[in-house]
């Protein structure tokens, strides 16, 4: 049977754009009602046929894959008490005047998405958007020059914008209640799809990549030190950060264009508003074919975003653990001979790799519950329907917010972990007299209190 999806769906960081998501499960679903029961897809056929032409003759897309989970249903002029009241009683996912428009009370959970969107999360903008400029600030920094804080600036570039682009659109729309209305004009449609969808998608794709790149990284470090001189140089890492961004820009390209945003009148508060018709655009149905295309997208999606970088960040976690635990044997071994410049490097190296191995970890645990619900979703849809949309929805805004929340944590870890850090923070807003005890040398990305004491102190 169909899937149902209670009227909701969300905006994720992750899953962009779950409205197409879901129209496309749902035609997978549709396509393997067919072979269950004839005579139901028949009849679903024909209203589908009969609702797309009541959109008209001059439709831009002529198809049965009527877009309709941004639909709702107003049949006069509401006001915001009103529409609530008509939400109670009637289905969501509806149309007016047998047109289906965009509204993102259709979108969300309001029960979870007002307290959290509107409420908690301009908070948690702001907080991201100082600390990873701190970061940034404090990492492009010229004693801070090397390979690994490099590769940290980036993932603190990308996950400021994660939010700093969607900010105006949740402010203005939960924060200021505005999401009730429907979105008009229909180019306001694409700009808010662009800057909470596609463009928070783009760059956090890009922070998952980094972070891999960055395990990569400290992997070969630590259990191939010869080969960090050629592969870990600052060049090698710029290529590579820049290949990423390439990539990530070039899964996301097709969605700027795979919508069109089709202008229609309709009456709100008493007077004729332009609305937007959101249909599939014509390209899509004609070369590639829809169940193909958002099947490729969200397969690569679920494969290279989601599942295989956070298996191969928990192994190479799990390897750096191991390795940094026999590294501190053997650190206890060399300050019983009482070889300090060996034992001093060492700790400087096994600090520095506990460190990432936090900031990985944060990563993961706000990463791994949106791997799972895009794995199930992709399951359900292609494979045996099981998945709950109502309880998946609120649980893919819980993993949004969850997923803000962490942004600001690394913030936390470089101060509390790294003596560089702090010191190159206190140099830049407290003077240069901050930094006078360590200016007779350069920070490497190993360095840390000359004693070769059992401080957890690193640099970056």
């Amino acid at each position: 049977m169909a899937s149902s999806m209670d009227n909701n769906t969300v905006y994720s960081y992750d899953i962009s754009a779950t409205d197409v998501l879901y129209q496309w499960s749902a035609s997978a679903s549709g396509a393997r009602a067919v072979a269950q029961d004839t005579s139901a897809a028949a009849a679903a056929a024909a209203a589908a046929a009969a609702a797309t032409e009541r959109v008209g003759s001059g439709s831009l897309n002529e198809t049965h894959f009527l877009l309709v989970d941004y639909a709702t249903s107003m049949n006069d002029s509401l006001d915001y008490a009103s529409y609530q009241q008509h939400l109670a009683s009637t289905e969501c996912r509806q149309m007016d005047s047998n047109i289906t428009y965009w509204n993102l009370t259709c979108d969300s959970p309001l029960d979870y998405a007002l307290p959290l969107y509107g409420y908690c999360m301009p908070f948690l903008l702001f907080l991201t958007i100082i600390s990873n400029s701190l970061i940034v600030l404090v990492l492009s920094k010229k004693s801070m020059a090397t390979p690994t804080n490099f590769v940290l600036m980036g993932m603190a570039i990308c996950d400021l914008l994660t939010v700093a682009f969607p900010a105006p659109g949740l402010w203005y729309m939960y924060t200021f209640g505005n999401h009730y209305k429907p979105m008009h004009p229909a180019s306001m449609c694409l700009v808010y799809s662009i800057f909470n969808e596609i463009m928070p998608a783009m760059c956090h794709t890009i922070s998952v990549w980094l972070t891999l790149a960055l395990a990569v990284q400290r992997y070969i470090y630590v259990c191939h030190a010869p080969m960090a001189r050629t592969w870990c140089t600052m060049p090698r890492v710029k290529r590579c950060t820049f290949y990423i961004a390439l990539l990530a820009f070039l899964h996301q390209l097709p969605r700027f264009f795979d919508r069109t945003y089709i202008p229609v009148q309709i009456e709100w508060n008493g007077n004729e508003t332009e609305v937007c018709h959101l249909e599939t655009s014509l390209w899509v149905h004609d070369y590639i074919g829809v169940d193909l295309y958002y099947t490729s997208y969200y397969l690569f999606r679920v494969l290279f975003v989601n599942l295989l970088p956070c298996i191969i960040l928990v192994t190479l976690n799990i390897l750096l653990f191991a390795a940094l635990r026999q590294a501190q044997e053997r650190r206890k071994l060399l300050f019983r001979e009482n070889r300090k410049k060996e034992c001093k490097k060492l700790r400087d190296s096994n600090c520095t790799t506990l460190m990432l191995i936090v900031v990985v970890s944060v990563f993961l645990i706000a990463e791994i519950p949106i791997a799972v619900v895009t794995s199930m979703h992709i399951v359900s849809s292609l494979i045996i329907e099981f998945l709950d949309y109502g309880i998946a929805n609120v649980f893919i805004l819980l993993t949004n917010f969850f997923l803000v929340l962490s942004y600001p944590i690394n913030f936390g870890i470089y101060c509390g972990m790294s003596r560089q850090f702090r010191e190159t923070f206190k140099e830049i807003f407290m003077g240069r007299m901050a930094g006078k005890k360590d200016s007779s040398s350069k920070y490497s990305i190993v360095n840390g209190p000359r004693t070769c004491t059992n401080t957890n102190e690193t640099v970056l």
